[in-house]
């Protein structure tokens, strides 16, 4: 990560798969199409994919990033350079302190018009865009031309809510409803767990500790099962006793 207050261990295993990936992705001659939410992750991807570049790992020639408010979110992001990880800031200076300098192959689709040009291309690409769970934004429309292809691959790096397409992608749909049509799923599909910009149940523990006195805990956020672990981990760890609200309850505080 650029922000360099992550556990690096899962991280480098991540970083090894997606190299894997995207080797894979290059011997097939196909398209790898990466969802991604446009403030966050997409940044941490493009570094990732930058590091691969110099290291002579990144086997595609061309990668798009297709959504100007990434874009946007990009150009800031490099304006703060001070905050990334010492060793982020070495990379960027030895190798280009923009996004564009530090990965040469990085080209940025601002029209709708350039975006449906990437769809004439049928192979050795990186297409990232939003929306990171597939719910709406340009990557519908480069799912819908490239899902149905054996050779595409399809990396999810982040967590997909239940009844979105990012979701049914992970849970192996054999095909997807995109833009009144239904897709096949032939196209390799890939989950990567070592990239969330979240902070997981043991950070958000460590977190919740800090407060004192200790604070009325509701867990509005979530699918039932993990938010109930959480509220078991903050019971025994603080003993807090944390509330999941019924849908439609009232609180008041």
């Amino acid at each position: 990560s650029t922000y360099g207050d992550r556990d690096h261990r899962p991280l480098e295993a991540t970083l090894a798969e997606l190299a894997e990936i995207l080797a894979h992705a290059a011997r097939d001659g196909g398209n790898v199409l990466i969802p991604a939410f446009a403030i966050g992750r997409t940044q941490d991807i493009l570094y990732h994919l930058g590091e691969f570049y110099h290291a002579g790992r990144l086997p595609q020639t061309q990668v798009f990033l297709d959504s100007p408010m990434a874009i946007a979110a990009t150009e800031v992001h490099q304006r703060h350079t001070q905050v990334f990880s010492p060793e982020a800031r070495a990379a960027m200076r030895e190798n280009g302190r923009s996004a564009r300098e530090f990965l040469p192959v990085l080209r940025y689709v601002h029209s709708v018009d350039e975006s449906m040009a990437i769809n004439r291309i049928t192979g050795g690409a990186i297409i990232i865009a939003g929306s990171g769970m597939c719910t709406g934004g340009r990557i519908r429309h480069h799912l819908k031309w490239n899902l149905w292809r054996e050779a595409a691959h399809v990396v999810i790096t982040g967590f997909q809510a239940l009844g979105t397409p990012g979701r049914a992608l992970v849970d192996g749909a054999q095909k997807l409803r995109l833009l009144g049509e239904d897709i096949a799923v032939k196209a390799h599909v890939h989950t990567l767990g070592g990239l969330s910009a979240h902070a997981g149940q043991t950070d958000l523990v460590k977190w919740a500790g800090h407060f004192q006195p200790p604070p009325q805990v509701y867990l509005v956020h979530g699918e039932p099962d993990k938010m109930q672990a959480l509220q078991a981990r903050l019971k025994s760890v603080h003993g807090w006793s944390a509330h999941i609200p019924a849908a439609g309850q009232t609180i008041q505080l």
